[in-house]
Order: C-alpha cells, then structure tokens, then sequence
C-alpha cells in the first residue's frame, strides 16, 4: 500500500510540472524585427493591362467572308486589310453605275455638238439678213438721192424704207433669238454637266462601297480578335475584328470590398508586370462591387515595359497613406487587422522565444501597425505558429 502510495505521488508530481519547450528549426521560420518609421498603407489587388483606345471593326455591307488576311495578336497599320468580303450584286452595281457615266458623258458630248449646229444654223440667218439688209439700205440710199432729182417715184421710194424697216427688224429679232438660245444652250449643257457629275458621284460611291469589301484597320495598333471565319455571311455592321493602341494601356485591378473604403481617384499606383513595375495612379472607381470585388482602374504614367501587352496579366498596389513615426512590423501568418494576436518575442540572445499577446492596427500589404505589445528593435516570429498553441515558449535552433 505505501509503495502504491509512492508511486501516484510521484506520478502526480511530474504530471503537474511544466511541459519541456519544443526546439524548432530557426532556417523554416519568419522571423522579423519590429521598426519604427514611415508607415506605408496600401492596398493589393490583381487585374489585367487593357487598352483604353479600342476600336471595333464593322462589317461595311452584306457580304461573304472569302479571305482573313491577318491573324489575331500582329500590329497592323491603318491601311492594312484584315478580310476580303464578296457581294455579286453590289460590284454589278458598280459596273453599271460606271456605264450610266459613260452614257451621260456621250450625252453630254451629243447635246453639245447639237446646240452648236443650232448656233451656227442661227448665226447663217443672221448673217444672210443682215446681207438683205445691207443690200436694201444701199438701195434706199439710192433711191432717195434719186428721188431728189425726181427720177424714182415716191411709191418706189416708200417700198424701199419699207423693206429697210422690216429687215431692220428681223435682224434684231434674230439677234435676240440668238441671245436666249445661248442662253438655253448655257442652261442645257449645265443641266446635263450636273446629270453626269451626279452619275460620277454614285459610280465613285458604289466603286467606294466595293473598296470597302476589303475590310481595313482603319487605325494602327494591334488586332486583337478577329470574329468571323472564312465563308461566313455578314450583315452590315457586324463586329469582324477589334484593333487596340498598345500604347494607350491602362491597369484594371481587383480590390477587395472590404479595402476600397480609403481608396480615392488620383492616389498613387505601382503595376507590376512580372518584367517591370510602372507608376501609376487611381482614375476611376467602379460603383458597385462585382462578385466582393471593386474594378479600380489605374492610369499609367509611366513608361510601358516591352513585354506590355492588352489582357495581360497584373498586380498592382494602391498607396492610401503614409504615417509618421508608427511602430510596425511584417504581416504575420496570422490574425487580422485592429486585432490582439498571440505572437513569439525572442530573447535577447534568440535562442528563446516567448508567447506575447500583440495588440495590431493598421495593415497594409506586407507589414502592419504595433499598437501594443512590442517595442523597437523587438523580434518576432511571423510563420504560422498554431503548431505549438499549447506552449508558452519554444527553443530555436
């Protein structure tokens, strides 16, 4: 009985000592130590380089998709042709419009050549009265410088100022007549000048529209799809490609709705490429939330890597703020912003290290306010350390 008795108490006396100090490997842990200094608030979010000057291609007219002369992903120039469209009835249109000039232009000619014989027909009777007339006044002269003398009689002499007066007035009718038909030749070759200059319009238009069944650019850039596929029967405008300017990128990034509430129009943007970082700043805020996100897009000032491309993949951080004199220090495994955690504080020698609760504030990317808990110059763990929950210190290694 009192061996029994000896045996639970001594079983009872190591079961209330303190559980020995687990050693772990110093090499697979993340140790950091607390600063004091600027503090940096930003926020992370990911996204895609997309251009801000895009411009769709429409399908010109009704028409059959017989070639696609360049593939998606090339830069192109603004006369370069992307597809070739077939449509029968707009190129006979074409061909007919040109023979519609050709005929008015025949007219044109016709006409002309006919109003110049009426103009000369007009002219020949001018000139044959006005030889009568000149015939008739010398006779009258005659007449009445003989009728002085008495050698014509008068009845003569009248017949003759007669005749004079009458081819007088035929001349001058006939001169008038040949006014207004320059006049009405003047009006008819406008008329059919303006026919055929009409008919030149519309043939140059129908030549135009079946130009434009070789789909171009219109703009440089880089073709970034092209929709429709060799045989295809397109409606006017229906979208056959996109064309954006490389050049005109901006960042469209993904922030939590849970960290848009600090970000405004106008901060400061780092973009990062995976090849490069690019400045930037905040341009626009989507107004509502899509799937617990917020579309942030970033403006970028400045210079564009070689490897930027549209649709390609980014992360970008959004600086909200810079504070003055905050002891901070890297963001842990664990716990939240403006929370108490438990972290390890090593001893001064670091062969130790004591379980501490730290009181956070503020979080940015990769590092987070101190409000309380810890000092300048302090060490800490920063690994996941929810393996040794159930002790109060751990050795290192």
């Amino acid at each position: 009985m009192v061996l029994a008795a000896a045996i639970g108490g001594i079983t009872y006396g190591l079961a209330k000592l303190p559980r020995a100090a687990p050693t772990v490997d110093r090499s697979t842990n993340v140790i950091d130590t607390v600063k004091r200094g600027e503090f940096v608030n930003k926020v992370r979010g990911n996204g895609t380089l997309v251009p801000q000057v895009t411009r769709w291609i429409p399908a010109p007219a009704d028409g059959r998709v017989e070639k696609i002369l360049v593939e998606a992903g090339v830069e192109i120039r603004p006369d370069e042709v992307i597809a070739e469209l077939s449509n029968p009835q707009m190129e006979q249109q074409a061909i007919d419009a040109d023979f519609q000039v050709k005929t008015a232009e025949a007219d044109e000619q016709n006409l002309k050549v006919r109003l110049e014989s009426d103009n000369m027909t007009q002219l020949a009777a001018i000139a044959s009265i006005n030889a009568e007339y000149s015939q008739a006044k010398l006779q009258l002269d005659s007449d009445e410088s003989l009728g002085k003398q008495g050698l014509v009689p008068e009845l003569s002499l009248k017949i003759s100022r007669v005749k004079v007066k009458d081819l007088a007035n035929r001349l001058k009718v006939e001169q008038d007549r040949l006014n207004v038909s320059a006049q009405a030749t003047k009006a008819q070759l406008n008329a059919q000048r303006s026919r055929v200059e009409q008919l030149r319009a519309l043939a140059k238009l129908k030549r135009s529209q079946v130009d434009a069944l070789k789909v171009r650019a219109g703009t440089a850039g880089v073709l970034q799809i092209v929709s429709v596929q060799v045989g295809q029967q397109v409606t006017p405008g229906l979208n056959m490609a996109r064309v954006a300017d490389p050049a005109s990128l901006k960042a469209e990034l993904k922030i939590a709705e849970t960290q848009i509430s600090k970000v405004r129009i106008g901060q400061p943007v780092e973009v990062d490429t995976r090849n490069g970082i690019i400045q930037g700043k905040v341009s626009r805020i989507d107004p509502a939330a899509r799937e617990g996100t917020f579309v942030v897009d970033a403006l970028l000032t400045g210079p564009l890597p070689a490897s930027a491309r549209p649709d390609l993949s980014v992360d970008g951080e959004i600086e909200l703020e810079r504070v003055q004199n905050v002891l901070y220090v890297g963001r842990p495994a664990f716990g939240q912003p403006q929370s108490t955690v438990s972290m390890f504080l090593l001893a001064p020698d670091g062969q130790e290290a004591t379980r501490t609760p730290v009181v956070l504030g503020r979080s940015s990317v990769s590092i987070v306010e101190i409000v309380k808990g810890l000092k300048e110059g302090d060490q800490v763990i920063l690994s996941d350390t929810s393996a040794w929950d159930n002790y109060q210190r751990i050795r290192l290694r």
